[in-house]
């Protein structure tokens, strides 16, 4: 199986041309494949698939080997693909994902892709179609016991869903202890990515995620988009000016345009490098 290692600001994913190949057992690959020791190491697998809604279509598997509907920098390096091997020859592109048709301008220097502008959708707020357990219809700074302490979250969701908890100080947070606790809480039913938030001005926050099914990753594009809007939502920043949110792997520029109800991304697509793997044994 050939594939191409691609990161968006340190998320990193195996990404197959299905175009060309055929992958039989995604799940068992995306464990296979991901895997930082045995594998190549990623985040996950992302298939890029021939599509007849868009240009193209994102299957994408979290290193579990779960599928995810949605992923914000999955998706940058998916257009980034698409224009460097030569899939789509323009520079405003449509990707089919689970979670809806995203549509996509990218920026060329040298005939190659460098940054990404995504519209990432409308933000859902109505808790049962986050999903997450509440009698109230939003979750906007909520209490939640978690461990027998009380957290304060709000709930979005991106076509996944995100809950966002604000903290004075995320650096000496202990994630991997807390994380599980978030992903696999009762409150959501199809567990949930934590995003820990620290506030640095009205323009800028800075995040750490764990990601259901992939744990802590150095960034998350929809948990971005989350938190921006969360941040708005709370009063925290300007909601009228872009959000500066600074992740382990570099910063994404969120901007929720409330007229429209659509939030855009921006942001780095990069290769690391191609490859060929065999995964014939995978059954």
């Amino acid at each position: 199986m050939k594939f191409t290692k691609m990161h968006g600001i340190g998320n990193d994913y195996v990404y197959v041309n299905c175009f060309e190949e055929t992958v039989e057992n995604p799940s068992a690959v995306a464990r296979y494949v991901s895997d930082r020791h045995f594998g190549i190491g990623s985040d996950g697998l992302i298939l890029i698939k021939p599509s007849k809604i868009a240009d193209c279509e994102m299957d994408m598997y979290n290193l579990d080997g779960s599928q995810g509907a949605m992923c914000g920098n999955g998706i940058r390096c998916v257009a980034k693909y698409a224009y460097d091997y030569g899939i789509v020859d323009k520079e405003h592109i449509s990707v089919a994902t689970k979670s809806g048709i995203k549509y996509l301008d990218l920026t060329v220097e040298n005939g190659k892709v460098s940054q990404v502008k995504v519209n990432m959708g409308s933000p859902i707020l109505t808790a049962r179609q986050i999903p997450v357990v509440s009698e109230k219809e939003e979750v906007i700074n909520e209490p939640l016991d978690v461990n027998g302490k009380i957290y304060y979250i709000t709930a979005i969701s991106m076509g996944n869903p995100h809950a966002i908890v604000y903290m004075d100080d995320i650096d000496h947070l202990d994630i991997e202890k807390i994380g599980p606790a978030f992903e696999n809480h009762v409150a959501f039913p199809d567990r949930v990515n934590t995003e820990f938030v620290e506030v640095i001005d009205e323009h800028t926050v800075k995040m750490r995620v764990w990601e259901r099914g992939s744990g802590e990753t150095l960034a998350c594009g929809t948990g971005a988009c989350a938190v921006a809007v969360a941040s708005v939502l709370n009063g925290h920043v300007d909601g009228d000016s872009p959000v500066t949110v600074k992740l382990l792997g570099g910063d994404l520029q969120i901007f929720w345009n409330r007229q429209e109800n659509l939030v855009y991304m921006t942001g780095p697509a990069a290769t690391v490098f191609d490859g060929e793997i065999d995964v014939s044994f995978l059954k």
